[in-house]
């Protein structure tokens, strides 16, 4: 029997401590954290009463230079300013790295991680976990049919009333400052929005257009719209932190039909002979509400377990991470220069480049 994987959390704030840590201890055969890493004393305490068994640092150095050859992996769940050190530090150790979304707040940043992965032939994986949202799954299958023909148009809508706020420990409104987020509301749920758009469009983009505006006295953005272009069709997105509502609304439109989805709710539209058009309404439930997705991230795990027995080292969700930095990088260069359209090149790792 294969002996469950060690692992560390760097970083133990709401989303390690109600996604990640739920999800490995609902796979006991699989998981076992062993370590964690925190730099807020009262966030340690809570790491300790959530993980008994664990053992805690105050930073990741300490951590590694005591844990490394007992570890596999680390689970990296700071905010996106230090990803990219953490990352580089555990492969440095020989550790395999799961990481939360953005991976880094730079495109240049993004792609030393993978290159870097593919030298040492350890996994990279990130933390895409809105792909296995049960309503998410739902599409997936209607578009793997291929009955709604070629996908040309794709309209994906957040819309939040506020910032998500991080533990009340520390730094709440870490999101909302450039220092420790790289950016507001683009970097906190691009890569979710690009993610999909990728899959849905069956590519990867080319072009990006976007604005942007600020209404808070933070120094990020809370508003952002952008229109993407794929080889085959558009991608267009809006973000908000100023709605009056919480709501997800997707929209994807392909020569014989379309998909369209609010929060739980799917309706797929079929077109027919002589211009009638046949609605299915059906519902998968998702729970958008709670933030925390628990459920979501215990598939994600299996795949990052998966790519870790095959030697998978960069795989196709990290290629799709370091575009998703790429593109709101771009998305802020466009923004700064009145919405001008910018040309993107390619993700290639080192080995792929090669």
């Amino acid at each position: 029997m294969t002996r469950p994987l060690q692992g560390a959390l760097i970083g133990f704030g709401f989303i390690a401590e109600k996604g990640h840590v739920p999800a490995y201890l609902s796979s006991p055969d699989a998981f076992d954290i062993v370590a964690v890493a925190e730099v807020c004393a009262a966030r340690r305490e809570k790491a300790k009463q959530v993980l008994p068994k664990a053992r805690i640092y105050p930073d990741t150095k300490t951590l590694l230079a005591a844990e490394a050859k007992n570890l596999d992996f680390v689970d990296i769940a700071t905010p996106p300013c230090d990803h990219a050190a953490i990352a580089h530090a555990a492969f440095e150790h020989g550790l395999h790295v799961f990481c939360e979304k953005p991976i880094a707040t730079s495109g240049a940043d993004a792609r030393s991680m993978l290159d870097h992965a593919e030298r040492v032939k350890r996994v990279f994986f990130p933390s895409h976990n809105y792909k296995h949202a049960p309503v998410i799954k739902a599409i997936r299958q209607v578009l793997e049919s291929e009955e709604l023909g070629p996908i040309h148009l794709v309209t994906l809508d957040t819309f939040r009333t506020t910032h998500a706020k991080g533990v009340a420990e520390w730094q709440p409104d870490w999101r909302r400052h450039r220092k420790t987020s790289g950016g507001g509301i683009a970097m906190d749920h691009g890569s979710h929005t690009f993610y999909l758009a990728f899959d849905w469009l069956a590519s990867q983009p080319t072009a990006i257009a976007a604005k942007m505006s600020n209404l808070s006295a933070f120094d990020t953005e809370d508003n952002f719209n952008c229109t993407v272009t794929f080889p085959g069709g558009l991608a267009v997105a809006q973000l908000t932190w100023n709605s009056g509502f919480r709501k997800v609304i997707y929209t994807i439109h392909g020569a014989h039909g379309a998909i369209k989805v609010e929060d739980d709710d799917i309706e797929i539209h079929r077109k027919r002979a002589g211009g009638k058009v046949d609605v299915e309404k059906l519902s998968a439930a998702s729970h958008w509400m709670d933030a925390s997705h628990a459920e979501w991230f215990k598939y994600l795990h299996k795949d990052f377990v998966r790519q870790i027995r095959t030697g998978e080292w960069v795989g196709k969700e990290a290629r799709d991470a370091a575009m998703c930095v790429q593109l709101i990088e771009t998305a802020y260069a466009s923004a700064r220069a009145d919405g001008r359209e910018l040309e993107l090149a390619p993700v290639r790792t080192a080995a792929k480049a090669g």
